[in-house]
């Protein structure tokens, strides 16, 4: 049976990268949390089906509740950060503090280890990889192969032993990429977040068809403001930016059903789940 493994980075609408020049961390507690309300529709949405939640630090903090209904819920809690501040902005001793804190404050909240990590933007490499597991962690998922985003970080892992979506980074750590599709040298970005609002679904099903014949197994992100077509507008950024955070927010929740509908016969687990189900 082929898995799909579904992933959530826990953030508010706010708190995104195309947003931070006009919304500075300063003002982060003056704005009204929708996080909350967004990731419980989210939990009804799944049911039954197993996901990831990479969840920030700073809402953990505010909003420890959230954090334990999820564990309870039977899903995955892991980190994405505290702050997010993205992973190639921070000093050794910045990342590494900011790994750690996120960890413990996750792991005090639901009482059981917190082993998995997403960067924030997929700011990774080689070099960070190897902080994220000096930090106590058992995974990492945060490459995405798509070049053509510049905030995304890059990692080589062509000399790494694989099993389907896992790369067996070193002896006890792992990384979980993004699926993307790839067509000789080209990448299509078919992991999720925007690009799952933008491709018509047609399209992007048969991406994912492919993926599973190849690897028996998909990865796909998403955020909980992604659900959430009544979110405040931030008309002072970018058009660009405007568009790629707010196109096709109506859409998401019914091409997200569509997507569990179509997919109903393969497994859905966590990334913790997939490591342990794997045989390195």
């Amino acid at each position: 049976m082929s898995t799909i493994l579904i992933t959530v980075d826990v953030e508010d609408w706010f708190q995104v990268e195309n947003f931070k020049a006009y919304i500075p961390f300063s003002a982060w507690p003056g704005y009204d949390l929708r996080v909350e309300r967004n990731t419980y529709k989210l939990l009804e949405i799944l049911d039954f089906r197993g996901a990831t939640f990479f969840i920030l630090g700073w809402l953990a903090e505010r909003l420890p509740h959230l954090v334990r209904d999820i564990h309870v819920a039977g899903h995955e809690v892991a980190s994405h950060g505290y702050d997010h501040i993205l992973c190639n902005q921070q000093s050794y001793e910045e990342l590494k503090a900011d790994l750690i804190a996120s960890r413990k404050r996750l792991e005090d909240i639901i009482g059981a280890p917190v082993v998995g990590y997403r960067a924030p933007s997929f700011s990774v490499d080689n070099d960070i990889l190897k902080i994220i597991e000096e930090s106590g962690y058992r995974y990492d998922s945060s490459f995405n192969s798509f070049a053509m985003h510049g905030r995304y970080g890059r990692v080589d892992l062509s000399r790494n032993r694989t099993r389907g979506i896992a790369v067996n980074v070193s002896a006890d750590f792992y990384e979980l990429p993004i699926s993307n599709f790839r067509i000789g040298t080209r990448i299509f970005p078919l992991g999720g977040g925007g690009y799952f609002r933008m491709i018509p679904f047609p399209l992007f099903k048969l991406g994912v068809r492919k993926i599973l014949e190849q690897d028996q197994a998909y990865l796909f992100y998403m955020h909980p403001w992604e659900i959430d077509p009544e979110q405040p507008r931030m008309t002072k950024a970018a058009l660009s930016c405007q568009f790629r955070h707010y196109v096709n927010l109506k859409r998401t929740q019914s091409k997200l059903t569509s997507l569990f509908r179509t997919f109903r016969e393969c497994e859905f687990v966590g990334c913790r789940q997939h490591l342990d189900d794997q045989a390195f």
